[in-house]
């Protein structure tokens, strides 16, 4: 498919970031938006086929940066049948890291694990990074001199990204660095900061914290019984952690095995109307998962958790008209975000998080129990 910058770009207005006001939102992307699952995976794997033929003979490792980026290099590395590994801003045991920052963000460290890049760094020609939006590409400049200066090997690098709004100015200093970039869809991000101030940002904000649930605090009516337990929670073993390096069809593999576990576990029905939820990074195999529900009959919606607080507005062609802040079910000390929850015949919600604290749970079964009975909670571990 040839996709438009009218597909794939609506623009929204950050939320207490003086850095830039603006947020590019992907309708297609399945992280904010809710949208069908394969309709996500086809712009991915659509993604992909800029590279297909262009490193022949190359040993490719595809890194994709966290949190928004993390299922479209899953999808990217198993279309082109490489090695991945994702950024991530989570604490994982017993490792050490490549330390970088995105300076724009809200969240903005991030890392790699440095014991896997160097198990696999002698057997890599050309590291690919996959992105959603390159804007200025100063992020992935700040890893790539990192790799450069930790590793003191020559190692191509390439940019891959939905989105480019790199001026000539960037540009040109990826062509002195002989970085080179694909994207689906170039764009200009002069105007974007305009755009999002003249919206009003009048949409309902609602805190789905249990101590701050008073009629007061919400501004909503909510019944006393969306807090009851939380459901089940359906904990299915085979978990790959691709913050970790794995081979892309092997990933592929265990994530479909999920899949077909999660469907027989909640016994999902051919004609319902299914949300299925990932948590922050936890993305490529919620939207696969959902992309096999589609495939039974059902009329299927991805969205996920996520760092980013963006601010909400009632005017239609704004992208995010309401907004659930949450506890995370990885560190429940940390704020975290859902949009324009719906109602639907069944909720799935998927994670990869140890559920050490269930704080991060009950605020999203809260969220989602305003509008939604039947839900069930799937931890791969």
């Amino acid at each position: 498919m040839n996709y438009q910058q009218k597909d794939l770009v609506r623009i929204a207005k950050r939320e207490n970031n003086t850095k830039r006001g603006y947020l590019v939102v992907d309708p297609l992307q399945g992280k904010h938006v809710p949208v069908e699952p394969s309709k996500a995976l086809n712009l991915f794997k659509s993604l992909a086929e800029k590279l297909q033929g262009k490193y022949e003979g190359e040993r490719l490792l595809l890194i994709g940066f966290a949190e928004t980026a993390t299922a479209i290099g899953a999808q990217a590395a198993i279309t082109l049948g490489t090695k991945y590994i994702q950024t991530t801003r989570e604490v994982i045991p017993d490792v050490s890291y490549l330390f970088f920052s995105e300076a724009h963000s809200h969240a903005t460290e991030q890392k790699l694990v440095k014991d896997d890049i160097d198990r696999v760094i002698n057997e890599t020609d050309r590291i690919v990074f996959v992105e959603d939006e390159v804007t200025t590409g100063n992020t992935i400049m700040n890893i790539i001199r990192i790799i450069r200066r930790e590793y003191q090997r020559k190692i191509k690098f390439a940019v891959v990204s939905l989105l480019n709004g790199m001026t000539e100015e960037y540009l040109k200093i990826y062509r002195e660095e002989e970085i080179e970039l694909h994207y689906l869809v170039k764009t200009d991000h002069s105007g974007y900061s305009a755009i999002a101030e003249k919206y009003h940002c009048d949409g309902l904000s609602i805190r789905a914290i249990q101590e701050d649930h008073t009629q007061e605090k919400l501004a909503v009516s909510i019944q006393d019984k969306i807090w009851n337990e939380l459901p089940h929670i359906i904990s299915i073993p085979g978990w790959m952690n691709a913050r970790r390096f794995v081979d892309a069809k092997q990933y592929e593999t265990a994530c479909k095995k999920l899949a077909e576990t999660v469907i027989a576990e909640t016994s999902v029905k051919q004609g319902e109307r299914v949300l299925v939820i990932g948590t922050e990074e936890f993305m490529y195999p919620a939207l696969l998962t959902g992309q096999e529900i589609e495939k039974i009959g059902c009329d299927v919606r991805c969205h996920s958790t996520t760092r980013s607080p963006i601010a909400v507005s009632t005017e239609e062609e704004y992208p995010l008209h309401c907004r659930y802040e949450l506890c995370s079910l990885y560190d429940p000390e940390r704020k975290t975000f859902i949009y324009d929850l719906e109602n639907y015949d069944r909720v799935i919600v998927m994670t990869d998080s140890a559920l050490a604290s269930l704080k991060g749970l009950e605020t999203l079964i809260y969220a989602l129990r305003m509008k939604n009975e039947n839900i069930s909670v799937i931890r791969w571990y």
